[in-house]
């Protein structure tokens, strides 16, 4: 499975004319040792986000060859995504995750309900250009 984009997993429908908060995460690993752990977490981190008031939708990018991995996903607001980002398992993988990481990159924007889900190609096209989406 070098590359793979998961399906994206909606949560709750979001209100068309409402405007999300949309995030986008770069994270790329040092090694491919590390590569085991991450997908581990990264599993624990989908259960968690089940649980998880505020979330609209989400989708991991795994480019397993060059260890690099991306995250896309919508919230009602930054202060929902910031609470998920602090509770456990999301918070501990950080913490064990951080020596085994490259130079991370996160982009936020503001999106409207009608356009979600958020679609992997335009997002990135868009954050290579660094404009907002």
């Amino acid at each position: 499975m070098p590359d793979m984009d998961t399906p994206w997993i909606k949560f709750a429908t979001p209100d068309t004319n409402r405007e999300y908060f949309a995030l986008l995460s770069f994270l790329p690993l040092k090694k491919y040792r590390a590569i085991p752990a991450f997908l581990k977490f990264s599993f624990q981190i989908q259960k968690q986000l089940g649980a998880t008031p505020g979330i609209i939708g989400y989708s991991l990018r795994a480019k397993i060859l060059s260890r690099n991995f991306w995250t896309l996903s919508a919230w009602t607001d930054e202060k929902q995504l910031m609470d998920f980002v602090a509770r456990i398992p999301h918070g501990q993988a950080m913490e064990a995750m951080m020596p085994h990481m490259g130079q991370t990159k996160f982009t936020k924007w503001k999106v409207l309900g009608s356009n979600l889900p958020l679609r992997w190609d335009e997002t990135m096209e868009r954050s290579k250009k660094g404009e907002p989406s």
